[in-house]
């Protein structure tokens, strides 16, 4: 692997950022505070949020309403 290549640590490095479905633990259950978080964005959205979500699809989620209602960064 090049040296380019190399997660750099750095925020907005693109190689710190692992795609969901490719998380190890991405089929887990989703954590305490991604169920808040989430259902705080859904409530804000008008959308239900499923309670055996996981991690994975959590993260997805959260992102999709994150930018349905504005909360994104």
């Amino acid at each position: 692997m090049s040296e380019a290549n190399v997660n750099s640590g750095q925020p907005g490095d693109p190689t710190a950022e692992k795609d969901p479905k490719d998380w190890v633990t991405g089929d887990e259950p989703a954590t305490g505070a991604q169920k808040s978080y989430l259902n705080t964005l859904a409530r804000q959205a008008g959308e239900d949020v499923p309670d055996d979500i996981t991690k994975a699809d959590a993260s997805m989620k959260i992102d999709e309403l994150q930018e349905e209602t504005g909360r994104g960064n």
